[in-house]
Parts: structure tokens; sequence; C-alpha cells
């Protein structure tokens, strides 16, 4: 039996920005789609209103992702075909506690460190946990999805 190839998508209100933002916790690269995008819109397979310009290359409107940079990916299309994220835009705001969250594991003495920059990313530090099972600190991104730093 062979294992399924799977990727997270997280829901939210701009997913350039998020794609950016985690792009930058998690050191992996944002996927360029444009190979794809100007493809399918030069067969007419896509409309024009579905894409948008980030810089000199065209994205979709409502989808971004990231991938690790070492895992393979698709070069006719940008897409990630290991560990990635996937950003959809959806019209409602978050409302509650999120089900599934990230957690982020820096180097061995370096939490403090990566809290600092990843705050200096534009998240915002929610509380310090110390139990006798570990120490960690949770997060949330600049749309408000809770992780936690160990």
């Amino acid at each position: 039996m062979t294992t399924l190839h799977w990727k997270l998508v997280i829901d939210a209100t701009d997913p350039h920005a998020q794609a950016a933002f985690w792009g930058e916790v998690l050191h992996y690269e944002v996927e360029d789609h444009s190979a794809l995008i100007d493809r399918l819109l030069g067969f007419g397979a896509v409309p024009e209103a579905a894409t948008l310009r980030l810089g000199d290359r065209r994205a979709w409107h409502d989808l971004a992702a990231v991938r690790h940079p070492d895992d393979p990916y698709e070069a006719e299309s940008g897409t990630g075909l290991g560990r990635r994220i996937l950003f959809q835009r959806v019209p409602e705001p978050k409302t509650g506690k999120n089900r599934l969250h990230l957690d982020v594991h820096a180097e061995q003495g370096r939490r403090d460190d990566e809290v600092a920059r990843v705050e200096g990313l534009g998240a915002t530090v929610s509380r310090h946990v110390k139990e006798p099972g570990g120490e960690w600190v949770i997060m949330t991104d600049p749309e408000g999805n809770e992780f936690c730093v160990h």
C-alpha cells in the first residue's frame, strides 16, 4: 500500500499575506504558480479575475501556498509534492479556537530567540506555558490562528 500525499489547508482572509508570513516563519518557499496560471489563461481555462499580480508574476487570487525547500515539486505548476501548506481565501473571519494548530520547534536553547523573531514577522504572544511535561509559548499569526513555539 502506498502512503497518501497530503497538504494542510488553512482558511485565510489574505492567503498571500499568510503565505509570506508562514514562509518566513518556517523558512519555506512561497510557491510560484505563474507558469501554470499563464498556461491556463492561454487556453482560456480560467478567467483573468481568478488571478492577481504579485510583483512581476501572476498568482491565484484566492490561493497561495508554501513548501519545504528540500521537497520535490512539479516544475510545470510550481506545486509542492511534500511538506506543504495551502492558504485559501474564505469570506468569513476566524470565529473560534483552532481545532488544529502547528507546533514550531526551535533549536535547543533558542526558543526565546525564535519567539522574538516570529513576533518581528507579525505574530503575537498569547501566553507562556510551563508544565511538568515541557515548556512552550502559545502565539497567534497575523490572522489570529494559534500556534506553539517549543
